[in-house]
């Protein structure tokens, strides 16, 4: 493999650059990979990543996820 050239380095600096400011705001991102899975980019340091049929799953459970959410508030490590 050859050695990347000064344009393609920088064009890669400025798209990591570009990345890192889009984590930071805290907004969040959606990828497909290459696997065919998508990951959500911006909840914490690593990607969640779950294939259609898993999002599927956990969407359709959304409202028992609140309510377990609820009701385990106490025991749950909540950002002050």
């Amino acid at each position: 493999m050859a050695e990347p050239t000064y344009e393609e380095l920088k064009a890669r600096l400025t798209e990591l650059e570009t990345q890192q400011g889009r984590q930071r705001s805290g907004s969040l991102e959606f990828r497909v990979g290459e696997k065919g899975g998508v990951s959500v980019y911006g909840l914490g340091r690593f990607p969640v990543t779950l294939y259609y049929e898993q999002w599927n799953r956990l969407l359709d459970a959304s409202d028992k996820l609140r309510q377990f959410l609820e009701e385990n508030k106490s025991k749950l490590k909540l950002k002050e």
